[in-house]
This record gives C-alpha cells, structure tokens and sequence, in this order.
C-alpha cells in the first residue's frame, strides 16, 4: 500500500514544477497554499457527505472516491510543505500500541492538539 503512496507523491512532486496550464498539481500550487486548502476542505465536506449517504443506501463506491480525492488533496497540500508522506506514515506507525485515548491526551499536554 505504502508503494501506491509514494508513487503519487513523486508524481506530485514532479508535477509541483510542471506548466499550471497543462497539470492540475501545478495549477494548486501556483495558486498558492489558500487554494489548496481549500480543496482539502471541500474534499473533508465531501468525504463527509459521501459517509453519511452510504450509511443509509449501504453503497460505497462515492465514500471511496471522495476518500481518494481527500488522500490526493492531502498530499498535495503536504508537498506544499515538502513533507513526504513516508513522514506521516512514520507518525501513524509511532503511535501503534498507544491508546487513542492516551495519545490525544499527550497532544493536549504539548500542545500539538489541532483538531479540538
């Protein structure tokens, strides 16, 4: 899986540089750190939309595809920051054998908590 990661952030990264007329990543980031942010937002919203209509039709395939568009929004908007995703897997991994309870604790104690 982490394989399928990395090949989309060369592909990013490549991109970042290319024309903004012919590539969607270059475009994102010619307009600056707003606009991609705002995509992941209205990614988030989507996600969230698609979760909520597949809880009650039971069909998955718009949750998958809005999920997909959140990852690629999402690391478009880490590149921004050149941070590769293997970073974030890194994170991810650190944290297996700690409770979810007890690590959002140790966020609120360092003040690393952002998400409320």
């Amino acid at each position: 899986m982490s394989d399928i990661i990395e090949r989309l952030a060369a592909i990013i990264a490549d991109r970042r540089t290319a024309d903004p007329e012919s590539s969607y990543v270059a475009s994102l980031h010619a307009k600056g750190l707003n606009k991609v942010l705002e995509k992941v937002g209205e990614e988030a919203t989507e996600t969230i939309i698609a979760a909520k209509d597949a809880s009650a039709s039971g069909e998955h395939r718009d949750l998958i595809s809005e999920t997909a568009d959140l990852w690629f929004h999402t690391m478009v908007m880490l590149d921004q920051f050149k941070i590769p995703p293997a970073t974030v897997l890194a994170e991810l991994e650190r944290r297996f054998g700690t409770s979810g309870i007890a690590e959002k604790s140790s966020r609120q104690t360092t003040g690393q908590n952002h998400s409320g």
